[in-house]
C-alpha cells in the first residue's frame, strides 16, 4: 500500500507519525473516506465540504491545500494503489506540539495522512433477491454529544459496532433516551413505510453523511417514491416495512433483522431495489 503523509507518497511500512501527535494521544482530529470506482469518486466535494466543517468546528487550522490540490492527492492515491474499488482515507490531526497537554498548541501544523483502503463494488443493476440482507442490534446511544462531527476519537462508536460484531451481527442501531432512532455506529439509518422512505433529521447526535445525502437528493430529484425527514421512533424501526442503513462503502444496505425479529417479511424489499437504482444512476453527479 502507498500512503501520502505531510506531503510524501512512500510505503505504509515507512509512514512514521510521532506517538506525541495529538491524534494519537487525543483522537484530536478529522477524517474523511471517499468512496472510488475505477479513479471515480462518489461525493468527493460533499466528502471534501464536511472533513473542512469539521475542521472549523474543533479549531484545527486547515492544511492549505486548495480543493484541487486535495483532488489530486485523491486521484493519485487511487492511482498508486490500483485505482479500482477504493475507499480514500485522509486524516488531519492538530500535529505534534512535543509534549502532551490538554490546551490547544499555537502555530503547530497538522498532520495530514491519507490512504487508500480496499472496498466492494457494486452492481450497476441492483437485484433484490441475490442481495445479502443485514442483521443488526439496537442499543441506547452511550456516546458524546458531539456526532455531527466525524472525529476520529472513535471509541464510542467503535463499542457500540461491537456490541454487534460480538453477537454475530452486521451493525448495531441506535436509539437515545426518548426513544427516538439517532444513526448506527457507522451509518446513518432509514426506514421505509407505506412506500414512504423515512430518516431522523440531523443535529448534533447524528452524522451528516454523504450517502444518506445522495440518497435524499436522488429521491426527490426523482419524486416518485416520497421522502421524509423528521423524528423516528424504534417502535416504527421494528414495525417498519424495510430498514436500510447507508455509508461511504456499503451505499444503502439494506436490513433484514432487527434483534432477532424480521424486517417485514425478512427478505430485501422492493422500495430498497427502486432507490438503489436511483442511487447507482446518480451517485458520480455528486
Amino acid at each position: 500500500m502507498i500512503v501520502y503523509l505531510n506531503g510524501e507518497y512512500m510505503p505504509a511500512e515507512d509512514a512514521k507519525i510521532s506517538p506525541l501527535d495529538r491524534g494519537f494521544l487525543f483522537g484530536d482530529g478529522i477524517y474523511e473516506v471517499t468512496p472510488s470506482y475505477g479513479g471515480r469518486m462518489v461525493g468527493f466535494e460533499l466528502h471534501l465540504q464536511r472533513m473542512k466543517n469539521g475542521l472549523s468546528e474543533i479549531g484545527i487550522t486547515p492544511p492549505s491545500y486548495s480543493d484541487e490540490e486535495w483532488r489530486e492527492l485523491a486521484l493519485n492515491l487511487s492511482e498508486k494503489n490500483g485505482g479500482q474499488n477504493l475507499g480514500l482515507y485522509f486524516q488531519v490531526s492538530r500535529g505534534n506540539e512535543g509534549r502532551r497537554f490538554h490546551g490547544f498548541p499555537k502555530d503547530t501544523p497538522p498532520t495530514v495522512f491519507g490512504m487508500a483502503i480496499a472496498v466492494d463494488s457494486h452492481p450497476a443493476v441492483p437485484d433484490r433477491t441475490t442481495v445479502k440482507g443485514l442483521r443488526v442490534l439496537s442499543t441506547q446511544d452511550l456516546r458524546w454529544q458531539r456526532c455531527n462531527i466525524k472525529s476520529t476519537a472513535l471509541l464510542g462508536n467503535v463499542l457500540h459496532f461491537q456490541q454487534g460484531f460480538s453477537a454475530g451481527r452486521d451493525e448495531t442501531i441506535m436509539f437515545n433516551a426518548n426513544n427516538e432512532l439517532t444513526e448506527a455506529s457507522s451509518s446513518n439509518v432509514f426506514i421505509v413505510k407505506d412506500g414512504v422512505v423515512s430518516t431522523p433529521l440531523l443535529d448534533h447526535q447524528k452524522l451528516p453523511g454523504i450517502s444518506r445525502h445522495i440518497t435524499i437528493e436522488s429521491l426527490r430529484e426523482n419524486g416518485t417514491i416520497p421522502v421524509e425527514e423528521r423524528v423516528v421512533t424504534m417502535d416504527e424501526v421494528r414495525n417498519a416495512d424495510e430498514v436500510w442503513i447507508t455509508n461511504s462503502s456499503k451505499h444503502i444496505a439494506p436490513v433484514v433483522q432487527v434483534d432477532g425479529d424480521l424486517v417485514g417479511d425478512g427478505t430485501v424489499g422492493p422500495v430498497w431495489e427502486r432507490v438503489m437504482t436511483l442511487y447507482e444512476e446518480a451517485k458520480y453527479d455528486f
